[in-house]
This record gives structure tokens, C-alpha cells and sequence, in this order.
């Protein structure tokens, strides 16, 4: 039996779906293009992974935006992007592009749909909000939240209020935002108000933190958000131990490094340290108690197995103190 042996090459091109070139890439961002590329191009090389650093550095752009590229196209259903664990490792796999046209049954007749007062001011609000016209598309998505998710009118100005508030007008973001309430069960004024508050609440001490370690950018990593969120809801840290550990961090290595300061508040969970009086505690506690026990009782069984110098330790001698006076005056030699 003979065994043919294949010498291949990777390809000098990247294949692209016409799919993809028609339907996906008019309506994406120029950076989300660029990184699908990229990231297309290695993965018909067969490249077993690249890190976020280097296709930033390739495609001179920002991390985050690397990121916001891949949660975008899984969001199209290009990609699907999924966590692999918490260190901010992700599986990247590229979906097969149908030529179907998109269902028309979620599609909303908005003549239909203008035709109703409340929807129509609802729609005006909006406007009034983002201070310019929305374009169908964009009224469409909205009243699709209205049929899709069981939105009311109040509910989705609400919403857009709140993504407004934050600086945030991107639709994706705010249709992200919308899906993350669906998805939370909320579908009254009541359950939204008491979700922005628990919201706001946490990201009041997570800027609390990043502004104790210099950061003044909130758009942060995932993993590094996770970790604040760890150190506050999981290990329910206090502000003001984090920042102690915080100062740890600065003192050894002089500068913020999330991954350290993360250890140290691992420990202390550990160890049960929960306040900055378990922590003077156990810093106070003297270190290495065991070896100075063990030297100390050495050092003193020493010193007293150790003979002590004393006049009485020696042995006295007898001298016949008559002879010798009479030695040392010369009258023992007369006769």
C-alpha cells in the first residue's frame, strides 16, 4: 500500500462572501469591516488564534474597538462569538451566509403604524431626544419593540432617555440596551426605574474605583469590569478596602495593575478579611512566630547548658603559708 503525501500552501486571498459584501457591509462601520477582514484572513490561513493587542496594532485601532466589532457581528449573526472562560478569551467562528431574504413577518408597516396618535408622539419624543429626525429604519426598530419585546410607549422612552443620559446614542447600543431589559423581564415603569437605579448604583463605586486608580475612562475592558464587579458584589468589598489594596498595588509595583490588586483582594476573601481593621490586625500579627519560638528557645538552652565563669568553679590549693615566709625572708636555709 502506497501513502501519498500533499505539500500545501495557504492561500494567497481571501475569500469573501458575496452575501457578506451585499447585504452586511453597507450598513457596517468601516472599523468593523477592517477587523472581519482581518480576522477572516487568518482564519482561512488557519491560524489557530491572534490576540486583541495585535489586530489593534495591525488595523491601528483601539481595543475596545476590536470588541465592539465582534459583539456587532455575532449580533448580525455573521459571527459567532462565545467566552471560552473569565480572562477574556473568546471563540471566534465564521457562520455560513444565507441568500434568504430576511423574514418580513418582524418588519413593521409603519403607514400602518403612524396611524396612531400615541405612536406618532412617541416617535416625536424620541426625535426630541436625539434632536434630529429618525430615518424608517430607525422607526421601525423602534415600533418592532413595541410588537416584538411588549414594550409600551412609556417604557421605550424610558429606555432612551436613560441610553441619552449616559452619552450614549449609537442604536446599537440602545437596541443592546433594549434586548438586556427584555431579557431582565422588564415591562413596567416600575421594574425599568428600580433597574437604572441598581444600575447606576453599581457603576457610582465602579467610577469610584477607576477614578482612585486614574482612570477616567469608563468604557473599560469586560475583564477588568468583571473584576470590579467580583471584588464588589461577590467578595461585597468595601470601597475603601479596595482602595487599600489599591494602595498596595501603587506601593510595589507604582502603578494600577487590575490582575494584582485582584490577588490581593482574592486573599483577603480567603482569608476572611473583610475590614480594614482584619487588615491592621493581621499586619500587626508578628510574622514568622514559629522560627523565632524555635531560635529563641535554642539561643536559650544554650546559655544554659553553657558552664558560668565563676571563682568558686575552681579548685583551691593548700599552701603552708610559714614556709613560705620564711622562703621569701631567706631563713630557710639557716640551719
Amino acid at each position: 500500500m502506497s501513502t501519498f503525501m500533499l505539500k500545501s500552501k495557504p492561500l494567497a486571498f481571501t475569500p469573501v462572501n458575496n452575501v457578506f459584501i451585499e447585504r452586511y457591509m453597507p450598513r457596517a462601520r468601516g472599523e468593523f469591516i477592517k477587523v472581519y477582514l482581518l480576522m477572516l484572513k487568518y482564519s482561512t490561513c488557519n491560524e489557530l488564534g491572534v490576540s486583541s493587542s495585535i489586530l489593534a496594532s495591525s488595523l491601528n485601532l483601539l481595543e475596545s474597538d476590536i470588541m465592539n466589532a465582534f459583539n456587532y457581528w455575532n449580533d448580525e449573526g455573521v459571527i459567532k462569538f462565545s467566552p471560552i472562560d473569565n480572562m477574556g478569551n473568546f471563540n471566534v467562528e465564521f457562520l455560513e451566509l444565507s441568500e434568504e431574504p430576511i423574514e418580513s413577518n418582524k418588519q413593521v408597516d409603519l403607514l400602518e403604524a403612524l396611524d396612531s396618535n400615541t405612536t406618532k408622539d412617541m416617535l416625536k419624543d424620541i426625535e426630541k431626544l436625539l434632536a434630529r429626525p429618525l430615518s424608517p429604519k430607525e422607526m421601525s426598530v423602534y415600533l418592532n419593540w413595541q410588537k416584538e419585546l411588549g414594550f409600551s410607549s412609556e417604557l421605550i422612552l424610558i429606555l432612551m432617555e436613560y441610553c441619552i443620559a449616559k452619552g450614549k446614542v449609537d442604536s446599537r447600543y440602545i437596541e443592546k440596551v433594549a434586548l438586556s431589559w427584555h431579557d431582565l423581564k422588564v415591562t413596567t415603569i416600575e421594574d425599568a426605574q428600580n433597574l437604572i437605579k441598581q444600575t447606576e448604583d453599581k457603576w457610582i463605586n465602579i467610577r469610584k474605583i477607576l477614578n482612585y486608580l486614574g482612570i477616567k475612562n469608563t468604557d473599560i475592558m469586560k475583564p477588568q469590569q468583571d473584576m470590579i464587579e467580583k471584588w464588589l458584589f461577590i467578595y461585597k468589598f468595601q470601597t475603601e478596602l479596595i482602595f487599600k489594596a489599591c494602595d498596595i498595588c501603587f506601593n510595589r509595583l507604582n502603578r494600577a495593575d487590575f490582575k494584582y490588586i485582584d490577588g490581593i483582594l482574592s486573599k483577603w476573601y480567603k482569608n476572611n478579611l473583610k475590614t480594614l481593621e482584619d487588615i491592621a490586625i493581621k499586619d500587626k500579627a508578628p510574622k514568622n512566630k514559629n522560627n523565632y519560638n524555635k531560635n529563641n528557645y535554642t539561643k536559650n538552652n544554650y546559655i544554659a547548658k553553657k558552664p558560668a565563669l565563676k571563682f568558686n568553679d575552681f579548685e583551691a590549693r593548700e599552701y603552708d603559708y610559714d614556709s613560705l615566709e620564711k622562703k621569701l625572708l631567706g631563713w630557710d636555709n639557716d640551719d
